[in-house]
C-alpha cells in the first residue's frame, strides 16, 4: 500500500483509494502518475494491490475476493488521514470496477466513485456488459472514458448511464484508448493529455 499525501492545502479534505487494473499493480506508471498528479492537487490518495498481485499470479481473484480486498485496503487507508477527510474510491479498469461494486452494496460513508477506463465489456464481446448492479448506486459517479476505448467506447456508456439513478459524470478523452492514451498523430503531448484528466477528477472530486 502506497500513500501519496495532499501537497497543498485542500479546500476541503478529500481521501482517493485507488485500485489497480487486471494486467498491472499500483506501481505501474499510470498508477503512480494519477495518484502523484492528485497529489499535487490537494488530494490523498492511496493504493493498493488486490490479492493476486500481491502473490504473482496472473489471473485474478474472482469478484468477492477482490471486494473484500478493497474493502480491507479502505479500512487502513482510513486510518491514514483525519476522520474529515470525504471517502472516494476508484480505479482503472477492473479496480475501478470493483469500485462500483462497492458503491452499488452501499458502502458506508462513501462520497463518490471515479474510474478510470470503465470495462464495460471484453474487447469485442459488446454482448457480454458488465452493468447489472449499477442502477443500484446512489453516490455520484466520474467516469473517464478514452473515446477509441476497445471495453466500452463513450457511446457505448451512454444508454447505460442513462439507466443509473446516481449522478453521473461522463468525462471523454478525444482519441484515447483504454489507457487515456492518444495516438502520437494526434499532435497532442500525452502529458497535456493527462494533466487535463487530473484537472478533472480533482474539480469533480471538490465539487462533490
Amino acid at each position: 500500500m502506497q500513500h501519496y499525501p495532499a501537497e497543498s492545502a485542500a479546500r476541503d479534505a478529500a481521501l482517493l483509494v485507488l485500485a489497480h487494473g487486471a494486467g498491472a499493480g499500483e506501481r505501474h506508471p499510470f498508477m503512480v502518475a494519477v495518484a502523484r498528479g492528485l497529489a499535487e492537487r490537494g488530494i490523498d490518495v492511496v493504493t493498493f494491490e488486490f490479492p493476486y498481485m500481491q502473490q504473482k499470479r496472473r489471473a485474478p481473484d474472482k469478484a468477492p475476493v477482490l471486494e473484500s480486498a478493497f474493502r480491507d485496503a479502505i479500512v487502513e487507508a482510513r486510518s491514514r488521514v483525519t476522520p474529515r477527510h470525504a471517502l472516494f474510491i476508484g480505479g482503472k479498469s477492473m479496480g475501478g470496477r470493483m469500485a462500483t461494486h462497492l458503491a452499488a452494496q452501499g458502502y458506508d460513508g462513501l462520497r463518490g466513485v471515479v474510474a478510470l477506463g470503465y470495462p464495460l465489456h471484453p474487447p469485442g464481446k459488446a454482448d457480454q456488459l458488465r452493468v447489472a448492479h449499477l442502477p443500484s448506486i446512489e453516490v455520484p459517479v466520474l467516469i473517464v472514458q478514452g473515446e477509441r476505448d476497445a471495453f466500452g467506447t463513450p457511446d457505448e456508456l451512454r444508454p447505460i448511464v442513462k439507466t443509473m439513478h446516481a449522478s453521473v459524470t461522463l468525462h471523454v478523452v478525444g482519441g484515447g484508448d483504454h489507457s487515456l492514451a492518444v495516438p502520437k498523430s494526434s499532435g497532442v503531448a500525452q502529458k497535456e493529455v493527462y494533466a487535463t484528466v487530473l484537472d478533472a477528477v480533482a474539480a469533480w472530486i471538490y465539487s462533490v
